[in-house]
């Protein structure tokens, strides 16, 4: 009479593993998914989209090197700076943030808390944060 073999019913197999790690993906997502915090699913979606944009993710680069980095505006500010006024946005990748600093700027249309950003320059360090001065930027049409 045939029996099925069960997990734990003697030595697994090369295919017994194969079928428990195919099964296990899928509930291991799913379970994390219904129990992971919605900032956390949002920061992995974001940085999974980062990705596919073809940006560095901002916990990757380092001071000196020409990067491109994605990712969502989570604040902007106007910061007057002995008599130069600088516009801050902080860019959230999912990783790590970046602050994209524009030198005697005011103000940029576009340059909005929550809006989605691919922007490039070479990353510099300030009081151990990432920093973009003058980044080129690309305003993005859709949100991930």
């Amino acid at each position: 009479m045939g029996r099925e073999k069960l997990v734990g019913d003697g030595p697994l197999t090369g295919e017994d593993c194969a079928m428990a790690t195919k099964g296990d993906g899928y509930w291991h997502r799913l379970v994390k998914r219904l129990t992971v915090d919605v900032d956390q699913l949002d920061a992995d979606d974001l940085s999974t989209h980062a990705e596919a944009q073809g940006a560095r993710r901002a916990c990757d680069c380092r001071s000196g090197e020409e990067v491109t980095v994605f990712g969502r505006l989570r604040t902007v500010e106007l910061c007057p700076r002995d008599a130069a006024a600088t516009l801050e946005a902080e860019l959230f990748d999912g990783t790590e943030g970046v602050t994209l600093v524009w030198l005697g700027r005011r103000r940029i249309p576009g340059i909005e808390p929550g809006r989605t950003v691919k922007a490039q320059g070479r990353i510099a360090v300030r009081d151990g944060r990432k920093v973009l001065y003058n980044p080129y930027y690309e305003l993005q049409t859709t949100a991930p």
